[in-house]
């Protein structure tokens, strides 16, 4: 049996040794904040970044109107309560930015299937329950530590307003993040007229750079990845399939099977197997092609496609 047909059992009982020490690196490839020059992660962490950025100033601008209006409409009340108030909402938010970040990461506003997106649900209360908690906690302690008292009043009165105001902040984060991520999908083809475009496979420490034009598909393996490219090389690579299908999606790949991303251009025959599932024939390869994902399906009996 050659290297790259080594099986993915062996390899990953080869690799087990390293998983604790690759466990971070994982999550921070998979959340898209490793910093990555190519693939995946470095378009995601800028992508996070600008979120952030954006965010932060914006929300600031808002906390600062939001304390010039109530020096002008209860100046009695001074300027340090106010500016506690609104910083303290401000810190609370910045730092639970992960909650959104990380349900839009699981379910984009495309993903599929569909029902994905009910993650976002849970996400919004948890945002809107820390983001108050958190700045309620602020509070009190910034008062406590000036020989004062912060009451916020009886909390489940004032708590669906809030959650009004938060749950709209986590909508316009997440189209935040998607409109970003388009942006920057498009600026790399833009900076890339005429060439092949490429992708980095990591394992480790090891990186292997193939064009995309060799690849034929993409399998889930547990926790890795197998590329199969058109000179029957075998690539591993420790990722979620989810995580390069919102990478690939924009460059041809289509999500055939919970298992399963094809490169769209090398497919060369579909045929049914029963109960709506497909075939799917790359040269020598046979993927499946599930019922469940009927957008692929549509996308590859377009003529041309």
């Amino acid at each position: 049996m050659s290297e790259h047909q080594t099986s993915l059992k062996e390899i990953a009982s080869r690799e087990a040794p390293r998983d604790q020490a690759r466990a971070i690196g994982d999550i921070r490839q998979w959340l898209g904040i490793s910093g990555d020059v190519l693939g995946t992660s470095g378009r995601l962490k800028r992508t996070f970044l600008y979120s952030f950025s954006s965010t932060a100033v914006l929300v600031g601008v808002i906390n600062i109107l939001n304390v010039i209006s109530v020096r002008r409409d209860a100046p009695e009340v001074g300027i340090l309560a106010p500016v506690i108030w609104e910083g303290s909402s401000w810190v609370a938010l910045l730092c639970l930015f992960w909650i959104p970040w990380l349900a839009w990461r699981i379910a984009p506003p495309f993903v599929r299937p569909r029902w994905k997106l009910l993650v976002h649900i849970p996400a919004d209360l948890a945002f809107g329950f820390g983001h108050v908690l958190g700045f309620i906690g602020l509070r009190k302690l910034v008062y406590w530590s000036l020989g004062h008292h912060y009451l916020f009043g009886n909390f489940f009165t004032y708590f669906p307003y809030e959650l009004a105001k938060d749950s709209l902040g986590y909508a316009l984060f997440v189209t935040g993040f998607t409109l970003f991520d388009h942006l920057l999908r498009q600026q790399t083809l833009i900076d890339t007229p005429g060439q092949t475009l490429t992708f980095d496979i990591r394992d480790g420490g090891k990186l292997t750079r193939v064009r995309l034009d060799e690849l034929l598909a993409i399998a889930s393996a547990g926790n890795y990845v197998e590329f199969v490219l058109r000179d029957g090389r075998r690539l591993l690579m420790r990722s979620p399939l989810t995580a390069l299908e919102g990478e690939l999606s924009p460059r041809g790949f289509l999500r055939t099977h919970r298992s399963w991303l094809v490169n769209a251009k090398h497919v060369t025959a579909l045929k049914p197997e029963g109960s709506g599932d497909y075939s799917i024939e790359l040269g020598s390869l046979s993927v499946p092609l599930s019922r469940r994902f009927p957008d692929a399906l549509a996308r590859l009996k377009e003529p041309g496609a």
